[in-house]
């Protein structure tokens, strides 16, 4: 075992319908306090295939890291190999926490209040194999289903730049739980009409999470960024020195 009180990168992974944007006022906050930041340009093209493009951003990291993941960015940091790393904790915001075999489309549906699917449209894309199916969030829905408590002028910008993912990553099954190896963190979002609460507080107690409830939309990132900040800062300094030499 190694003790290094060194302050840890923090890398953000954003989920379906956001991008790497939607951390900014969270890593003006981290950056206030003296920690490096990272937020990662999520594929959203697979689960696997995610996890895999964010191990190769966590193994250019030199010291500790503390991984956050907000909604389908959750379920990538649960499946990301972190034996090889210095990652001191896992921090879901408004996100899922998979078990082996889940899928985030099943947990989405594991209890009722979730209004997003209706708001989805489907756009097919090419791939190298025929096709598949991108979903994205209905322009006229999107403050509604995501990002109710975020003003209007932002939303409509959200609405815009947002990154659509590949249906069939929402059906992908995990292959590994981190969170079963990891301590982790969970931010509950009351006001949160694309995961029901329940369903979020569910995820959480069977994964020991320590557990913090807040009045926010799905976009808490956003409208809540100090909030999301200092669960952030929380993580990383509950399991400061806490770490495990690698090889």
């Amino acid at each position: 075992m190694s003790t290094n009180t060194a302050k840890p990168t923090v890398v953000l992974v954003h989920g379906a319908f956001a991008e790497s944007a939607s951390w900014n006022g969270v890593i003006e906050s981290l950056h206030r306090e003296g920690y490096r930041t990272i937020a990662v340009a999520n594929p959203l093209r697979g689960l696997r295939h995610d996890a895999e493009y964010l191990q190769s951003v966590i193994a250019s990291i030199d010291g500790p890291v503390v991984l956050v993941g907000h909604s389908y960015g959750g379920s990538v940091i649960g499946e990301t190999e972190t034996g090889a790393a210095d990652v001191r904790a896992l921090v879901y915001i408004a996100s899922f926490q998979l078990d082996v075999g889940e899928s985030t489309g099943e947990l989405a549906a594991k209890y009722p209040g979730g209004e997003l699917g209706p708001a989805l449209v489907e756009v097919p894309f090419p791939t190298s194999s025929g096709s598949g199916t991108d979903l994205y969030i209905d322009d006229a829905e999107f403050r509604r289903v995501f990002a109710a408590d975020v003003p209007e002028a932002t939303t409509a910008l959200m609405a815009a730049t947002q990154r659509p993912i590949a249906a069939s990553a929402l059906g992908d099954r995990a292959s590994r739980a981190a969170w079963k190896d990891i301590p982790s963190w969970s931010l509950v979002t009351l006001q949160d009409l694309a995961i029901p609460a329940d369903s979020m507080r569910f995820m959480s107690a069977r994964a020991k999470s320590t557990t913090v409830e807040i009045e926010a939309s799905h976009a808490v990132s956003v409208s809540a960024p100090d909030a999301v900040a200092s669960l952030i800062q929380e993580a990383a300094l509950a399991t400061a020195g806490a770490l495990q030499t690698v090889g």
